[in-house]
């Protein structure tokens, strides 16, 4: 018998405050690329988007690497979409004692990465009570790593 596993992870940004328009414009470059590739190319992108979304990227491979144990070298980004959400409105003084509404947009944003060093079905029927995995949680020392001190662009207030 075969039994689906699970190879995917996901990582999802709400009521981000920017346009679905603008966001989709940096979505659609990524989508279907390899993890590090993913990186690099929102690092040198110059758009105000990537920054939220080089931060899901990154965590929806946190995910992976805790939830799976899988390595962030077999990553590739299998779905990636972004949907509008909801708009918060605010009112603007003007002359005479008008005020104008302004409306801010927001977007909710999902990337869902695949490990694809991963056979997507396990048969269950060739191993015996004696093989079967048993997953245990691994314990790791956290050590710290500041990746956004890099001297990067997104430094700079």
């Amino acid at each position: 018998m075969l039994n689906k596993r699970t190879t995917e992870v996901y990582a999802l940004g709400q009521h981000i405050s920017m346009s679905a328009h603008k966001a989709r414009r940096v979505i659609d470059q990524i989508r279907g690329r390899s993890y590090e590739e993913t990186l690099m190319i929102l690092e040198l992108m110059p758009y105000r988007a990537c920054y939220p979304i080089f931060k899901l990227v990154y965590s929806a491979a946190a995910n992976a690497s805790f939830n799976m144990g899988s390595n962030e070298a077999n990553l590739v980004i299998s779905k990636a979409e972004v949907n509008e959400g909801t708009i918060v409105k605010r009112l603007k003084p003007r002359a005479r004692g008008r005020s104008f509404a302004i409306q801010k947009p927001t977007c909710h944003i999902t990337i869902v990465m695949k490990d694809i060093s991963v056979d997507e079905y396990i048969d269950t029927d060739s191993i015996t009570w004696s093989q079967k995995p048993k997953w245990k949680k691994k314990h790791t020392t956290m050590s710290y790593y500041d990746m956004y001190s890099n001297g990067g662009k997104w430094d700079k207030k």
